[in-house]
């Protein structure tokens, strides 16, 4: 069974930088399809970044594209999302989510691509 667990959310000023890692466990990272999706306050659960399994090529939400990266570490089975020039707009739970499948490149934003999803994290930007 997969495990996510992630961390590194807090308080951050606009335009300020913050790193969130997602812990793997029960499975290493590089055969997962990783993502991370976000929910901000009373608004539904939107895509923001997701690295494929194979070749972990990444793509972005175009709403983030340029400042928030999405990358993982294999040798500590881990995922991150680096976000940088953040916006009181980012103010949201981030989730980390990962997937068996081997998604065509439409997929990885979608929701139901995912197979296990972590508790989130929570993200505020203000000043």
């Amino acid at each position: 069974q997969v495990q996510l667990v992630e961390s590194g959310g807090g308080l951050v000023q606009p335009g300020g930088s913050l790193r969130l890692s997602c812990a793997v466990s029960g499975r290493t990272v590089s055969t997962l399809a990783m993502a991370w999706f976000r929910q901000p306050p009373g608004k539904e659960r939107e895509f923001v970044a997701a690295m494929k399994r194979v070749g972990g090529t990444s793509y972005a939400a175009d709403v983030v594209k340029g400042r928030f990266t999405i990358s993982r570490d294999n040798g500590k089975n881990t995922a991150y999302l680096r976000m940088s020039n953040l916006d009181p707009e980012d103010t949201a739970n981030y989730y980390c989510a990962a997937g068996t499948g081997s998604p065509i490149t439409s997929s990885l934003g979608l929701r139901s691509t995912y197979d296990y999803w972590g508790q989130g994290t929570q993200v505020i930007v203000s000043s």
